[in-house]
């Protein structure tokens, strides 16, 4: 049986007052649903730092043939990042290195150096590979996402929103390159001339901080973006993804891994998957018309479960049939109704309730349920019969 799912509940994003976040701008998705668990002005434009770089990476990956392939740091890569204080993965002028090398660059210690590089040898200047950025940015239809670099140095012209963003990263991680980069932690370069780190495991070890369920992330920081932070994280089966602005950077803590803590925590401590329907439950019970059977059990043929906060139990759910009372046994097979799963009047599932055949036909049934029909056919069928009896001579 296919189950229509239905997120009327759980498509509200939920209000939780107790998490009083240091970011700005805020959006946790459940990504086995793909709902929104939490959000803060998550449709606010905003400055969005080195989260740029998801994009860069991506695009970089599509329009690489070979990430084999060697080139080598160009003039182009590095002229300006000095002054405009930008983050660097350390890559020489000169230096023959592979795509491989400079997409790890670009997302473990957020080089911008690995940014332009990628950029002169895919679209021949930084500009014109922005250019590419902003195509796929339209592609994805995105109306609050404007790209002017590929690193996210400040710029009026340079901004995007974490609903946007994790647009990005959502469709950045079916590419099985690119999730294998995001996810990790340390990488040595071919020529094993450089070892990077993910900036934000630095920040794991820096502050002495412990987190257990992320295992991929992309951190960024500008004056003017403050801290930011994009992260995946896995806890009893649950996906999660995250993706925070605008903490303040002039504090000497890391605010955004702080949030991303005190997010996570939240609800894996506080939510889980319910069953609200097991395998084999009985759904609905309906009387039978012309069958051998007096009743009809439907049964679910799978588990169905919900993301739902721990004080919640199948007690307090409600159930709603609404479609056929009785089923015939020339009934056709297909859907008879649906049966609707509550919490507290809000539906969390509308499963269809479908007949599959299984009654066993009987003429007494049929004769006794239609006996307004069947007993005046039968007195005239009698009547015909003595009359059309021959006479005894």
């Amino acid at each position: 049986m296919k189950y229509l799912i239905i997120f009327l509940f759980l498509l509200i994003p939920i209000n939780i007052n107790a998490l009083e976040i240091n970011s700005s701008h805020a959006i946790l998705y459940n990504m086995n649903e793909n709902t929104v668990l939490f959000e803060k002005e998550a449709d606010t434009r905003t400055y969005i730092a080195s989260l740029t770089k998801i994009m860069t990476t991506i695009v970089a990956i599509e329009n690489i043939d070979d990430i084999n392939e060697y080139v080598t740091i160009p003039y182009e890569a590095l002229e300006g990042l000095i002054e405009a204080n930008a983050s660097v993965a350390g890559f020489k002028l000169g230096q023959i290195v592979t795509y491989k090398d400079l997409l790890y660059g670009i997302l473990l210690p957020s080089g911008a150096d690995a940014a332009k590089t990628v950029a002169y040898y895919i679209a021949g200047s930084e500009e014109k590979f922005v250019d590419l950025m902003n195509e796929k940015a339209e592609n994805l239809g995105l109306t609050n996402t404007h790209f002017a670099n590929t690193s996210g140095l400040d710029t009026d012209n340079h901004y995007s929103t974490v609903r946007d963003i994790s647009i990005i990263l959502k469709y950045a991680l079916q590419n099985e390159t690119f999730k294998e980069i995001y996810t990790t932690n340390t990488y040595t370069t071919s020529d094993n001339s450089l070892t990077f780190k993910s900036v934000y495991s630095n920040y794991l070890n820096r502050y002495d901080l412990e987190n257990k369920y992320i295992y991929g992330s992309k951190t960024g920081y500008t004056t003017l973006a403050g801290y930011c932070l994009s992260t995946i994280a896995n806890y009893d089966g649950v996906e999660y993804m995250l993706i925070t602005t605008n903490a303040d950077g002039t504090s000497n803590y890391p605010l955004h891994i702080m949030d991303a803590n005190m997010i996570y925590d939240y609800f894996i401590n506080n939510y889980h998957y319910l069953n609200i329907i097991n395998k084999d439950d009985l759904l609905i019970t309906l009387d039978t018309k012309n069958s051998k059977e007096d009743k009809l059990e439907i049964k679910s043929n799978e588990t169905i479960s919900k993301y739902l906060n721990k004080n919640i139990t199948n007690k307090d759910l409600s159930f709603e049939y609404n479609g056929l009372n009785e089923i015939d046994y020339f009934t056709k097979k297909g859907q008879i109704g649906t049966l609707n799963i509550k919490l507290n009047n809000e539906t969390l599932e509308i499963i269809p309730i479908m007949y599959n055949g299984g009654l066993t036909f009987s003429f007494i049934s049929l004769y006794l349920d239609n006996l307004i029909i069947s007993l005046p056919i039968t007195l005239l069928i009698l009547v015909l019969i003595l009359k059309l009896r021959p006479k005894k001579s």
